[in-house]
């Protein structure tokens, strides 16, 4: 058998004795689960072994630069992996990722503690840690990531069919991509008073909340749209206020009249002790606007690339079909591009640079990102 060393060349494959004799001494290594992940705890290094695949609820592989563990961890993986363990440079200890094929262990490299998820169970004060991402210190190639991440068969992506109503009959436009970029939930119908209290929006916003009753996440996971619960007047009465920045800095109004609302009225942009501003396209074309922004931020599947240039971004999108309305958002103007379930959105960044985030329905449906001629600083493809 090989003598195991810490420096055998990424993607060799090995066997569980040589992969476990890299965390030091083996009789005194302890191995535990964390969900469908192996991690071995030694006095010189620490092991992780994840099972070749590609899924959002079990630990895997996730792209050519993050391992993805899903928990719940015991507590000595989580004093291993949690980020006080990774205070001072000169306590750490190595990690080594591995993950499982029919032939053995694929050796993928080093890797650090990118970021940790922990929760408290009810009726408990220890936090257990559930999620934890780890990145490779070497990316993977991408005929590596094929061997431990094997592709998936290409699902039916959300069509583009809603794209032909946007300056025609936005509200079918706006129905049309929530119900094909989310799947239902079970509704959960407001109480009459509240259902009372909607009488007094638009009928956009009114439309909007109905369709987030099957469909929650469309009231956003970055930045938010009430409830018509909690739409409501500025303090002096002047606006009605229905949706905010994630961390409250900016707050999206409509003019309050005691005549009532109009069909389609402006949406003004509300930062703190700021002067509002109307956003380029009214009510029903914001709707939109927001709809495509959350779901590429909340999307499972992400690519992100910042400081282009123009050109760069010309060509970038050239693949793509522009969504036909005005720029969203005064602040960073923001356009949007789509494909079959991808939503992709170019921010003017005010200093001759553009930033892009792509989020897509499945790995397939950034295909066509994967050979732009960008630096990504993240690819789920």
């Amino acid at each position: 058998m090989a003598d195991p060393s810490p420096a055998m060349p990424l993607m060799s494959l090995v066997n569980d004795v040589q992969a476990y004799a890299l965390c030091g001494d083996t009789t005194a290594a302890e191995s535990f689960t964390f969900g469908s992940a192996t991690v071995v705890i030694g006095d010189t290094g620490t092991v992780i072994i994840v099972e070749a695949g590609d899924a959002l609820d079990r630990s895997s592989v996730w792209n050519a630069v993050e391992v993805r563990l899903i928990g719940p961890a015991p507590t000595p993986v989580k004093e291993r992996l949690a980020p006080w363990a990774w205070a001072a440079d000169d306590t750490k200890l190595p990690l080594h990722l591995m993950a499982r094929v029919p032939e053995g262990l694929v050796r993928l490299g080093t890797g650090t503690v990118a970021r940790t998820q922990t929760t408290v169970s009810p009726g408990h004060v220890e936090r257990v840690l559930t999620r934890c991402a780890l990145r490779l210190d070497t990316p993977l190639r991408k005929s590596d990531l094929d061997r431990v991440r094997p592709p998936l068969p290409r699902p039916d992506l959300p069509s583009l069919e809603w794209l032909g109503h946007v300056n025609g009959d936005r509200a079918a436009a706006l129905e049309q991509f929530i119900t094909g970029w989310y799947p239902a939930a079970s509704e959960s119908p407001e109480p009459p008073s509240v259902r009372a209290h909607a009488f007094g929006l638009p009928d956009g916003l009114r439309r909007f909340h109905r369709l987030a009753q099957h469909r929650p996440r469309s009231l956003g996971v970055q930045n938010r749209i009430f409830p018509a619960s909690r739409c409501g007047t500025d303090p002096n009465g002047e606006m009605l206020v229905f949706g905010e920045e994630n961390q409250g800095g900016f707050s999206w109004s409509l003019l309050w009249t005691l005549d009532g609302p109009e069909t389609d009225p402006t949406v003004w942009f509300c930062e703190y002790d700021e002067p509002p501003v109307a956003e380029q396209e009214p009510l029903s074309g914001f709707l939109i606007q927001f709809s495509l922004f959350e779901a590429a931020m909340g999307a499972d599947y992400m690519a992100l690339s910042r400081r282009l240039t123009a050109q760069q971004v010309e060509l970038f999108t050239e693949g793509l079909h522009p969504v036909p309305l005005r720029p969203f958002w005064p602040g960073a103007p923001t356009r949007f591009y789509v494909a079959p379930g991808l939503v992709l959105h170019i921010t003017d960044e005010r200093d001759d640079t553009f930033s892009t985030w792509a989020g897509a329905t499945h790995r397939h449906a950034l295909a066509p990102l994967a050979d732009a001629a960008v630096e990504w600083t993240h690819f789920d493809g």
